[in-house]
């Protein structure tokens, strides 16, 4: 009775994670839906079924331990690639603590408990190592993956950006353009001066990057700070030409009577945060050198963007 129980839970597991899949692939709607109750099912119904029927039929109580490590390990495993793949908060953690969670947790119990079974098959230990080493291979693809599924699906807003570009190029400046105006300018030639040594660096141009965002080489890397040199690894300080006029800008709007709010918005509209405590750099040392490449390239669109709108917005 019990082997059917477990049969037909694991054939319904096994159906809704296989669907859910499918359905992932080809971005159909329920798919994260079903991939999370397969997941579930699979943690909290399937394999407490299968481990407590094994351990009855062994009849070994000193080997109890090893059933509790088996399904901590897989809550620790499967946990985090749902997590991964439904892009939940804390996904990247998880998986920092999952992969090597089955070397140094269930390992060493496995080990122990199976070295007082003289009986025991050294080839059941070399499956399950090579096990152990296909999830972890699994789990860096599926991280992979995923990630550079969110960056591709990010270069669209590249394209926006450009698109809305166009359209304010379009627009004539004001006659009288006052003093938020003009920094609002220079800080337009930084940008444009940051991505043509960056474009530069990788031998490929400004058409090229806003026809496909594709055609950049390494999107997934990081550091593009020093790939186009605004920052030399042996400096202390990058070229803050980026990090001061921004400075320069909200230090302006704060000055200037009935730009109170404008000013208070403007660090948020454009990712600014100033780290007083780590010194000069550490902003551009965040968004240009920590960020992947595609991020911090749709980063300087977006700020590119968003400084023609409000220079076209100022009064």
């Amino acid at each position: 009775m019990m082997k059917n129980k477990i049969y037909i839970t694991g054939l319904i597991t096994t159906m809704i994670v296989f669907m859910g899949g499918i359905f992932k692939l080809n971005h159909f709607p329920g798919a994260g839906i079903m991939l999370t109750l397969g997941m579930l099912m699979l943690i909290f119904l399937f394999l407490p079924l299968a481990l407590t029927n094994h351990y009855r039929a062994e009849g070994n109580r000193q080997n109890l331990l090893l059933y509790i490590v088996t399904w901590l390990t897989c809550l620790v495993v499967f946990g985090s690639m749902l997590f991964k793949i439904q892009h939940w908060p804390g996904a990247g953690k998880l998986l920092m603590i999952a992969l090597p969670f089955p070397y140094v947790v269930f390992l060493p119990v496995f080990l122990a408990v199976t070295a007082r079974n003289k009986n025991f098959s050294i080839h059941n230990t070399v499956f399950v190592l090579f096990l152990l080493s296909g999830i972890s291979v699994f789990s860096v693809l599926l991280s992979l993956n995923v990630s550079k599924e969110r960056i591709d699906d990010s270069l669209n807003l590249s394209r926006n950006y450009n698109r809305i570009e166009t359209v304010l190029d379009g627009i004539p400046a004001s006659a009288g353009q006052d003093a938020v105006a003009q920094k609002i300018d220079n800080l337009i030639g930084v940008v444009d001066g940051y991505q043509s040594r960056i474009f530069a660096a990788e031998g490929i141009t400004e058409n090229d990057w806003n026809r496909d965002p594709l055609n950049f080489p390494r999107l997934e890397s990081t550091g593009v700070a020093f790939a186009a040199r605004i920052w030399e690894k042996d400096e202390p300080t990058p070229d803050l030409a980026l990090e001061s006029g921004l400075k320069d800008l909200i230090r302006e709007l704060e000055t200037k009577a009935g730009n109170e709010k404008l000013a208070k918005a403007v660090p948020v509209i454009f990712e600014y945060m100033d780290y007083p405590d780590a010194g000069p750099g550490e902003w551009t040392k965040q968004m240009l050198v920590f960020s992947p490449v595609a991020w911090s390239m749709i980063w300087l669109d977006g700020l590119e963007t968003n400084l023609k709108l409000l220079r076209a917005g100022i009064k």
